[in-house]
């Protein structure tokens, strides 16, 4: 320690502050450490980062990605159930759903039952970049998922978040 450094320290005794910690001391997390919740996040965040890092080529990100692979399997649905089964407030959804459109990924199309809502339909375009992000994602981001958890520890995360979403 330097003389400025332990006269700091010092000074900080006599006052009864807590000493300025170490910039290269990492933060102790404390309980949050132990929350499950906190984990879940930062390991959310992690994958986030990785997933744009793979759909970088294609400027996909996870949520737009998502709504991709339900209008792949569920064509001619309205955007409410798409928005409602992803967990997206309507006005974000309305935004992402006009930058898809823009890009010519989907399209809108108003329903014949209901004249208020819109159906929702891949272009040729969108089942295009729907194949390639797939291919991506199998290859490299769920690849480096399954390397670093293994086949037996990947399914029994599946499945405890699985029960989470379906029963918490």
């Amino acid at each position: 320690m330097t003389v400025s450094k332990i006269a700091v320290a010092e000074a900080a005794r006599a006052r009864k502050e807590p000493p300025e910690p170490a910039e290269t001391t990492a933060l102790q997390l404390g309980e949050l450490s132990e929350l499950l919740g906190y984990t879940l996040k930062r390991a959310q965040l992690k994958i986030f980062e990785d997933f744009l890092r793979c759909m970088a080529p294609l400027q996909l990100t996870p949520a737009q990605f998502s709504v991709l692979l339900l209008l792949e399997k569920n064509p001619g649905r309205n955007q409410t159930e798409i928005a409602n089964t992803l967990g997206i407030l309507r006005p974000n959804f309305v935004s992402m759903l006009d930058g898809l459109e823009s890009r010519g990924l989907c399209e809108r199309v108003r329903s014949t039952n209901d004249r208020r809502s819109h159906i929702l339909l891949l272009t040729e375009r969108g089942r295009n970049m729907l194949a390639r992000a797939k291919r991506l994602v199998a290859g490299k981001h769920e690849a480096r998922l399954n390397e670093l958890l293994g086949p037996t520890n990947r399914a029994a995360l599946l499945a405890m978040l699985t029960k989470i979403v379906d029963e918490f």
